[in-house]
């Protein structure tokens, strides 16, 4: 016969194992939730998932006879005061040669803005083959009241599209740019008749 306080210390295991178990869970979920986005845009850039370019360090080295149309778009997101377009609305290039197209962007408020942009090309298919060797985006643009500023992409359309079968049909490639505003940390506000802390004024 077990003695009295045998079962009451199997149920404690079990409840700690349980518990446990879920602490576990927890942690790796919240470990997930860190992980997925820095996940996400590396499969993005790996394959051009969602129309993500790819980025090189230098052109392909080969150019092919095969022409294609690049279109130029660019956005303006709510809150943002700034006129944001292409120099060009459209160029044809041949495939495998690294082009340089500049945007502009105009701050038309009466101070300082900042915005940030970001980008994607369609068809989505086509980002695995649309390389950018410099680009403006992700990069926060600090523009004074009225002040206008160029910026380059530079980018090629990589030659292994041409081997691409799913591809035979593709003759336009749009790439598209949003900017979005970026908010700053307000400094703290210090009420009328009230002193700063010492060492803090």
């Amino acid at each position: 016969m077990h003695p009295p306080n045998v079962p009451a210390s199997r149920n404690r295991r079990r409840d700690f194992a349980v518990a446990g178990a879920c602490g576990v869970f927890v942690a790796a979920m919240v470990g997930m939730s860190f992980a997925a986005v820095p996940l996400y845009n590396w499969f993005c850039r790996a394959t051009g998932f969602a129309g993500t370019t790819q980025v090189a360090t230098a052109g392909p080295g080969t150019v092919l006879d095969r022409r294609i149309e690049v279109r130029f778009d660019a956005n303006v997101s709510g809150g943002l005061p700034w006129r944001f377009e292409p120099e060009v609305n459209a160029i044809e290039l041949r495939i495998g040669d690294v082009v340089t197209i500049n945007y502009t962007v105009t701050n038309d408020s009466a101070s300082e803005t900042v915005g940030q942009a970001s980008y994607n090309v369609s068809p989505p298919t086509a980002g695995a083959y649309f390389s950018k060797i410099n680009c403006f985006c992700f990069t926060e643009q600090r523009l004074k009241p009225g002040e206008t500023r160029e910026m380059p992409v530079v980018f090629f359309v990589d030659p292994a599209l041409a081997k691409d079968p799913e591809q035979d049909g593709l003759t336009t490639i749009v790439l598209s740019y949003t900017m979005y505003p970026v908010r700053q940390n307000e400094p703290p506000r210090v009420e009328r008749g009230t002193a700063p802390a010492p060492g803090k004024g």
